[in-house]
């Protein structure tokens, strides 16, 4: 979130979203953010709030949009991930990214060195326990000893990665469900989404995978124009109208996106439960 949002918002935010029929919830997983010409400011932290989510919706999956997992030991994260799968009834999808804000990692002394390579070796050891191994492994950044997730998980859920950096993608691509990109990577329109998808398509088939079996995820920025600004404007980014969200879903997805995230310009009650009724 761009703005300090308490517990009951959120909560009732998600019920509207599940009430009007949108199929997920996402939580940015960020600690701070300062520096950029706006007022400091941080969300809640990510995976406890999405176990609180879980507690109170029914239908909606959740997921983190995306999980840094720089910012845990693995096999802590895939505790704590299959811990809210499990308080979820099987609606959690785990995204992943290695992470790009360095004033959080700064601000809270995680180091932000060698984030491709961490993220390798943590990547490896969280989708290896979430699909019930037991895990040994010696790395550079991080090593496990018989690691074991206990109670063992229902499932392994499914695992999404939101990023464009050739390590990150050749360590994930051969083993994900979804591949995610935020809007300002592709303009917010559906060409910019076909042309990244494209180049994915390509990254998939050096990692040795058929690019037909992944998932593709578009987030795309809606700006409602009586009470947006939450989000500031972005060089080569036009967020969309309300009105024209209905046929852009069609647009993204003819170009290869088979799901759409939609960014709320402001994130509160009434902008969702408008969209839903357009979507309706």
């Amino acid at each position: 979130m761009e703005r300090e949002v308490r517990w009951p918002e959120y909560a009732t935010m998600a019920l509207a979203a599940e009430e009007m029929g949108f199929d997920s919830v996402w939580v940015g997983d960020h600690y701070l953010y300062r520096g950029d010409g706006r007022p400091e400011r941080g969300p809640w932290e990510a995976w406890t709030l999405l176990a609180g989510l879980a507690t109170v919706t029914r239908r909606v999956r959740l997921g983190p949009l995306v999980a840094c997992l720089n910012f845990h030991p693995p096999a802590v994260l895939a505790k704590i991930a299959a811990t809210v799968d499990e308080l979820s009834d099987g609606r959690l999808i785990v995204g992943m990214g290695a992470g790009w804000n360095r004033t959080e990692f700064d601000a809270f002394g995680i180091p932000f060195d060698h984030r491709a390579s961490r993220f390798e070796e943590s990547f490896e050891i969280v989708r290896r326990l979430l699909a019930g191994e037991r895990v040994t492994f010696t790395g550079r950044w991080h090593s496990t000893d018989e690691a074991v997730l206990l109670p063992k998980p229902a499932r392994r859920p499914p695992l999404m990665v939101g990023s464009t950096g050739p390590r990150v993608l050749a360590a994930a691509l051969p083993h994900v469900d979804v591949w995610n990109s935020w809007y300002d990577l592709f303009a917010n329109t559906p060409d910019g989404f076909a042309r990244e998808s494209r180049s994915i398509d390509e990254a998939c088939e050096r990692a040795g995978r058929d690019p037909t079996s992944l998932a593709r995820s578009a987030c795309v920025l809606v700006r409602f124009p009586d009470g947006g600004g939450e989000r500031p404007d972005e060089p080569g980014v036009e967020a969309l109208d309300p009105s024209d969200v209905p046929a852009t879903l069609g647009a993204f997805a003819d170009a290869g996106a088979d799901e759409v995230i939609l960014v709320c310009d402001p994130i509160i009650e009434t902008s969702i439960r408008a969209l839903g009724a357009l979507l309706l």
